[in-house]
């Protein structure tokens, strides 16, 4: 019976162990939501000189979007300026360069900045449809050279897929006429044939990156400072005491039986 006992021991603190080489793998699952960014900059030859930043928090299929906007064409006409814009997939999820110009206007248009940050997977609209079928609904664009957009959308697997292995694009579309060569001010626009070629290019342009605060962990920082206030941290401290609970019981039983022997 003794040494039943005490060969079982080893094994209790063995199993005791083993938990705590698993509890890492669990404390470091896939969070339930994550973070992401753009910085969004002039396209190359757009002759645009605003920008923007831009949020997005993803939780399942759900994109909260937060978005500021500045310097672009501010009217269309006698109206104000509508920006249709877009989460761009299924490409190299990049913004396009100049070399995109492959036609030698002065201007990359939708079609040809198209290998870069490939076709629509979401329309940013101010409401209702946000589906690629809604991608070229002015009325529900935002409006004038500076806006602030907010909402909440439904995005599709693959575009979710997408934002998830960072190759969603941000792309606003619509340019200011004056401000390009009298060629491209007479030519149309490749995607509405009743809109001129400035009205559906791309404006600004930003790829969608994790944001670092979605992927630093609580607590300790990457160099090994900070404090063991985190939930992972206080297991591993109970998980410490734990062992070497079991280390010494087995070992006060060993001493025990071997005094009976």
């Amino acid at each position: 019976m003794r040494k039943t006992l005490l060969s079982a021991l080893p094994i209790v603190a063995l199993g005791v162990l083993g938990l705590g080489l698993a509890l890492p793998a669990a404390a470091s699952a896939a969070p339930a939501s994550a973070s992401y960014t753009a910085d969004l900059q002039p396209v190359a030859l757009s002759q645009v000189h605003g920008s923007g930043t831009f949020s997005l928090q993803l939780n399942g299929d759900q994109a909260t979007i937060t978005e500021k906007v500045s310097g672009l064409a501010a009217k269309f006409g006698s109206a104000a300026y509508p920006h249709v814009q877009h989460i761009h997939i299924g490409a190299k999820g990049v913004c396009p360069t100049a070399s995109a110009d492959t036609s030698g206007d002065g201007l990359i248009s939708t079609t040809e900045g198209g290998p870069s940050y490939g076709a629509i997977g979401a329309t940013l609209s101010t409401s209702g449809d946000a589906s690629p079928a809604a991608a070229l609904t002015l009325g529900v664009a935002p409006m004038g050279d500076t806006f602030s957009y907010s909402r909440t959308i439904t995005l599709d697997s693959k575009t979710v897929a997408a934002v998830q292995a960072g190759t969603a694009v941000i792309v606003v579309h619509g340019l200011d006429p004056a401000t390009l060569s009298a060629k491209v001010q007479a030519e149309k626009s490749d995607l509405v044939a009743s809109l001129p070629l400035a009205a559906t290019s791309p404006a600004l342009c930003g790829s969608l990156v994790a944001s670092q605060m979605s992927s630093t962990p609580v607590g300790s920082s990457p160099t090994g400072g900070g404090s063991t206030s985190g939930i992972q941290d206080e297991a591993l401290l109970t998980l410490g005491g734990g062992l070497l609970l079991a280390a010494g019981g087995v070992f006060a039983a060993r001493r025990r039986v071997a005094r009976q022997n």
